[in-house]
């Protein structure tokens, strides 16, 4: 049997494991050098985690670092550094400004092309709500955050992209739909709790690789931060067959990265046709 496929091309792609204070200016400087060490190794498309700019000390002071969308410290300097180094550049989350009346900010989700160029926004659908008790950990992300209701697909060089941040990642019909829409590789930023993390962040993240048919980058924070939350880190690559092609093992900054071969979604879909044989649908 000949087949025939959109493309042959492998690259590179790394996923930015950090550990976020309070103070913009030490995270991107973080993020600056651990972006520079991926292209270093190859990588044009890189992935940074929820919050990688600012981890509050207290969530309401997300406030005070909130930018107008398209204008800001922390958007500006992602311009400039994916245009400077030549890299797809997805700035996991960022807190943008909504309308003058809302006493809440969105967090989006933004992509970068090589050019600079802000390519997409996908604003968090899915708001973390909830009581941990094991650990005693209470969290209201809706307290400061309004959620979006748009479903983000964009087109790259690299495939196409499905975004998410975080606590979207317990929700499969959000992803369901980002496959609908033609994604390719979903991507998963984060800052998961170690309570959480240790028990759910691999089985989801590999159930939506799987279940999708598609590459999934999962970049996160790991580590003990300023307000003494402890993330649970494991930054991870899984293909669409659920194999990890990389894990950090280890809390701390770091770089997971690994070759992606479009090839990897083309053939299993066309062997193994899982969305042609659904039978329940929306």
């Amino acid at each position: 049997m000949t087949r025939k496929y959109l493309t042959d091309l492998r690259y590179q792609v790394a996923a930015i494991q950090m550990v976020s204070g309070a103070s913009i200016g030490p995270n991107l400087l973080m993020a600056k050098n651990l972006i520079q060490k991926a292209v270093d190794q190859g990588a044009r498309l890189i992935i940074l985690p929820e919050n990688f700019a600012y981890m509050a000390l207290e969530s309401k002071d997300i406030h005070c670092v909130s930018e107008v969308f398209g204008n800001g410290r922390i958007q500006d300097w992602a311009s400039k550094i994916s245009e400077e180094l030549g890299i797809w550049l997805v700035a996991g989350s960022v807190p943008i400004q909504t309308e003058p009346q809302s006493n809440r900010v969105r967090s989006a989700c933004l992509v970068f092309d090589d050019q600079g160029l802000i390519k997409a926004r996908y604003d968090k659908i899915h708001l973390f709500d909830v009581t941990i008790f094991a650990s005693g950990e209470r969290y209201c992300e809706s307290e400061n955050v309004e959620p979006g209701d748009e479903i983000v697909v964009v087109e790259t060089p690299f495939g196409k992209l499905g975004l998410s941040i975080c606590y979207d990642l317990r929700f499969p019909e959000l992803y369901r739909k980002l496959r609908e829409k033609g994604a390719e590789i979903l991507l998963v930023p984060s800052a998961f709790t170690k309570a959480t993390g240790q028990a759910h962040w691999k089985p989801l993240l590999l159930a939506r690789a799987i279940e999708n048919q598609c590459v999934v980058i999962a970049p996160g924070q790991g580590g003990v931060h300023e307000n003494k939350r402890e993330t649970f880190g494991h930054s991870m690559i899984i293909s669409p067959w659920g194999n990890i092609q990389a894990c950090l093992e280890t809390a701390g900054p770091g770089i997971a990265l690994a070759e992606i071969d479009p090839l990897q979604w083309q053939i299993l879909r066309e062997d193994f046709p899982v969305f042609e044989h659904r039978r329940i649908k929306d």
